[in-house]
């Protein structure tokens, strides 16, 4: 199985924490596939600052392939936080810096690269709309994680992306299972294979358009015990897309309900799992005091 992120990377900075740790939807989508036995690269543009060494030496020492990667000068993006009863409070951040200014443009030799990997994830904070019909184009599977954000669920929007995505997530927290199901309908609708919703402690619904199947969360007993929820909807859709691909998922063999069921299973084990972990995957260094009151 080989898993490629594609698109963003962030570092997140725990106020409460005094520490800034490697992340973004993309990158944490290659590690966590990664530690869950995929052959995983990520592909974006890192910054030439302290936080973009940080991320690259990140990931890297993650056995995620950077080989690809490059790196533009300017500030990385940079989201601030603050953890309260286990749960994260997001702060700001500063747009996301030059790796969503000026992000990659997929070429001849990037796409080949691409399309040795059985799935490449990408979402909406990587500026990547416009290379989806090339990638979908190249053979591999393409995932799309939409987050929670109206903008993103526009019918408009949805047309952009969903005839090339393979799988699409959608962050449904906020939503009750009606409507949840009315949006996956929707974006199966748009053009999309499969549609995941994620729902929190309410567990996560998926459809094909022909077979819907929900499935519980695992619940954390105590959750005194948890250390944050940062990087669990990513951990979900990593254990949900390689368990999958271990299925033997492709565009030429569509997955049945036993493995859409199986699969959300080890999501929900992925995230549960991810509970435990200090911000997206470790690998965190102190916070520069000056940095943070020079940007904030």
């Amino acid at each position: 199985m080989r898993v490629l992120g594609f698109g963003d990377n962030i570092v997140d900075r725990f106020l409460d924490r005094g520490l800034d740790y490697p992340g973004g939807n993309c990158v944490n989508v290659a590690v966590f596939a990664h530690r869950l036995g995929a052959d995983a690269g990520y592909l974006g543009v890192f910054g030439d600052d302290a936080a973009g060494e940080l991320l690259r030496d990140a990931v890297a020492a993650e056995g995620v392939d950077v080989s690809r990667s490059v790196v533009r000068a300017g500030e990385s993006g940079v989201s601030t936080l603050r953890v309260e009863d286990g749960e994260r409070t997001f702060l700001g951040w500063n747009g996301g810096g030059v790796t969503v200014r000026s992000p990659l443009e997929l070429d001849d030799d990037l796409l080949a690269y691409a399309a040795g990997f059985d799935l490449v994830h990408s979402s909406v904070y990587s500026r990547s709309e416009p290379q989806l019909p090339k990638l979908a184009g190249t053979g591999a599977l393409v995932s799309f994680d939409l987050s929670s954000e109206d903008e993103f669920r526009a019918p408009a929007y949805l047309a952009r992306v969903a005839p090339y995505a393979d799988l699409v997530l959608l962050s449904c927290s906020h939503l009750d299972g009606r409507a949840t199901e009315a949006l996956l309908a929707e974006a199966i609708g748009h053009g999309a294979s499969v549609a995941l919703a994620t729902r929190g402690t309410d567990g996560a619904i998926v459809t094909d358009g022909t077979v819907t199947v929900a499935a519980p969360a695992r619940l954390v007993e105590d959750p005194a015990t948890i250390v944050d929820t940062m990087g669990c909807g990513d951990a979900f859709l990593a254990g949900f897309a390689v368990s999958l691909l271990g299925s033997g998922w492709s565009r030429a063999s569509p997955p049945s309900r036993e493995q859409l069921a199986v699969a959300l299973d080890a999501g929900a084990g992925a995230a549960y799992d991810q509970c435990f972990v200090e911000g997206a995957f470790g690998r965190a260094r102190p916070s520069g005091e000056a940095v943070a009151a020079s940007m904030w």
